[in-house]
């Protein structure tokens, strides 16, 4: 395979639970957008393989010879695992692994994420979908240069993106940001898809509170809003856990501002927002006056600029934010 790195296009792709987007890009900005379900299903090669395929679609809809694509960024849920020195994708939304979960008929331990890229492209960068969403964010979006920011996704799955003094947090394989996993009730029903009894994700997830309730994600949350008792009180629940978890990270990290995204959020933001941020304001002022919540500036297509965020040409920053041309690709 040919090493030089091509940037006349890029490449990218948001890796979910629920779906994989694939884009393509250049200069002007984002070309083509094409998703589909993730599949859960095959060998741990089918979803790496699937999102090439992906790739290939996007390329033809925008018209552009996909061999002129040499680098891809991607943005994925985790937590990841390192295999021979390369990333693997770990997701409990995803490997059904050691566990019997209905919607996930598989038994990957590991997906290999990277080696599948690598096989294609000469360049490849990948980070947790939270952290692409953060970088994004803090480049084009709601904390452009902020210095202390929180990015935080309520989804399929809960993630978070933590930023610093400036620095975007890692940690040793990249899994900096899972404090969807921190543990905060003794709930037994509150199972996640990691193992945990009563953490955040088991708690408040789209596809965990699903699970629990035997009803679709967007039914409940749906009927919340339309005044629904019992779906009402499981969501202004979930609310509050997610305010205390905020609370958490807040007092930790001494940050300024939570930039909250994903599809529940972006559906029902408008109405939850009060009962989150009142469990923040509720305790300890002195760490936690005038920590507030902001929507994602970028909105449904956050983590895809987050993954072409990881590898855009510093040149096309400027005309990037000028032009927001992202507001072209929908949330499709």
């Amino acid at each position: 395979m040919d090493n030089s790195v091509d940037t006349s296009h890029i490449a990218a792709l948001d890796i979910g639970g629920t779906k994989i987007a694939a884009m393509v890009a250049g200069p002007e900005g984002p070309l083509a957008r094409v998703t589909q379900a993730t599949a859960k299903t095959g060998t741990p090669r089918a979803l790496p393989e699937q999102a090439l395929s992906l790739i290939e679609l996007a390329c033809e809809k925008a018209k552009i010879d996909p061999a002129s694509l040499t680098t891809v960024g991607v943005a994925s849920c985790g937590p990841f695992v390192y295999e021979q020195d390369l990333l693997c994708l770990s997701a409990p939304n995803i490997c059904g692994g050691g566990r019997s979960a209905a919607d996930l008929p598989n038994d990957w331990e590991g997906i290999p994420l990277e080696q599948v890229l690598r096989e294609r492209f000469n360049r490849v960068v990948i980070e947790n979908d939270c952290v692409a969403a953060l970088a994004a964010e803090r480049a084009f979006g709601a904390v452009m240069g902020q210095r202390d920011c929180v990015y935080v996704t309520w989804s399929t799955g809960i993630g978070f993106g933590l930023c610093v003094d400036g620095h975007i947090l890692r940690g040793k394989h990249g899994n900096a940001g899972h404090a969807g996993h921190m543990m905060i009730s003794e709930r037994e029903d509150a199972l996640c898809g990691c193992g945990n009894r009563g953490d955040v994700e088991g708690l408040i997830s789209g596809r965990n509170i699903a699970n629990r309730l035997s009803m679709n994600a967007a039914d409940v949350f749906n009927q919340a809003r339309d005044g629904d008792p019992k779906a009402k009180a499981a969501t202004l629940a979930a609310a509050r856990w997610l305010g205390r978890a905020l609370y958490n990270v807040a007092v930790t990290l001494d940050t300024r501002t939570f930039v909250i995204g994903g599809s529940i959020w972006v559906h029902h933001g408008n109405w939850l927002e009060p009962f989150v941020q009142q469990e923040i304001d509720a305790r300890l002022p002195a760490l936690t006056r005038g920590v507030s919540i902001l929507r994602a500036a970028l909105g449904g297509v956050v983590a895809d600029i987050g993954a072409m965020t990881l590898v855009i040409p510093d040149e096309w920053i400027a005309n990037w934010r000028n032009t927001a041309p992202w507001q072209r690709l929908g949330a499709a």
